[in-house]
């Protein structure tokens, strides 16, 4: 969801790293950059120096681009070190989609969270040739535009497996309240969630850096959305939690390393503003469906702007979201419309 610029926050750096090049944004403490084939065109990773080895922190997806980019790395910034273990912060593509080719084609460890790995292992291997009836009548349940549903039903489904590279068995669990050491630097997992289920930042206690993934960004908020493999889920009550637990720890010195955009400064100034931010769209909310309204007509209040088709799936998986917080909290009724739509109204 696109936010109000930030105000208060402050970027250390004007511009990103080129592809194949890195910035140094602490000691021992690599700021690198990969493509993106979406509107969203980049994933920020980083490289912590362990001494004769490196810990990377995400990966990007699995293309012959990156892995071409990756090795630009390995040669240049990365100084011909091996890698020998790749932390990933959520199982979501950008993320963890090459993951699987670090361990099997360099020998890297795998550290992430239970939910993150068991969730990234079974979409690799659920490769589907057209749309499941689920995912069909989840987006019948949200009202789809009908030319976008036909569409849909009519292909091939995206599926991770395309992006994501092969996993081995096995990989280490990381869980709240760990501490790891990487960088030369102890850091403290705290568990974040809504964006993605169990997904992990760290915090360091030796200096100010905090590798947040995309459970904490500048200038956007991270896509919290419902999906048909759990069409009950409130990921916008699951994110408020972690962002009231995480704003806790937030310092106006943390160097806030995530997994898109700038590194900034401000920290509790963009917790108060991802929290305001939410509960802004649900205030909207609640007045826009004075009348019953499905997630597909709900784009207005929540984003305040045009949602393109490129941006249409994600939009409507949020807007899902934010109705069913709605309903799950009692604010809101629903009822099935007769196109299959579920539509919602504000409870009296």
């Amino acid at each position: 969801m696109k936010d109000l610029p930030p105000t208060g926050l402050r970027y250390p750096w004007a511009e990103p790293p080129e592809h194949g090049t890195a910035i140094e944004v602490a000691p021992g403490v690599l700021w690198m950059r990969l493509p993106l084939p979406m509107k969203l065109d980049h994933v920020n990773v980083y490289a912590l120096d362990d001494g004769d080895t490196w810990t990377v922190i995400d990966t990007g997806f699995a293309s012959k681009k990156t892995k071409g980019i990756w090795q630009a790395l390995m040669d240049g910034p990365l100084g011909g070190k091996p890698i020998a273990r790749v932390i990933v912060t959520h199982h979501h593509p950008d993320h963890v989609g090459l993951a699987g080719w670090l361990q099997s084609d360099f020998g890297a460890e795998l550290i992430t969270t239970r939910t993150a790995w068991l969730f990234a292992r079974m979409l690799t291997l659920d490769v589907q040739e057209k749309p499941t009836q689920e995912s069909l009548d989840f987006y019948r349940s949200a009202g789809m535009d009908k030319a976008i549903f036909d569409q849909r039903a009519s292909e091939r489904p995206f599926n991770f497996g395309d992006i994501v590279a092969p996993m081995p068995l096995g990989y280490t669990r990381i869980k709240q309240g760990d501490t790891i050491t990487m960088g030369g630097r102890t850091w403290d997992i705290h568990i974040g969630n809504g964006h993605a289920p169990e997904h992990a930042t760290f915090w360091s206690r030796d200096d100010n850096l905090v590798l947040s993934g995309d459970q904490i960004l500048p200038s956007i908020s991270p896509n919290i959305g419902v999906y048909a493999t759990e069409p009950m889920a409130d990921p916008i009550g699951d994110w408020l939690e972690a962002c009231e637990r995480l704003k806790l720890l937030a310092r106006d010195d943390h160097l806030v390393l995530g997994g898109h955009k700038l590194p900034f400064t401000g920290l509790p100034t963009r917790m108060r503003q991802l929290i305001d931010n939410h509960h802004g769209a649900l205030a909207r909310l609640i007045d826009y469906i004075d009348s019953p309204k499905a997630a597909s007509e709900c784009f207005a209040p929540l984003f305040k702007r045009k949602i393109g088709e490129g941006e249409y799936g994600l939009a409507l998986v949020e807007a899902v979201a934010h109705l069913s917080h709605l309903y799950q909290e009692g604010r809101a009724s629903r009822t099935r419309r007769e196109d299959g739509a579920w539509v919602y109204q504000r409870a009296e």
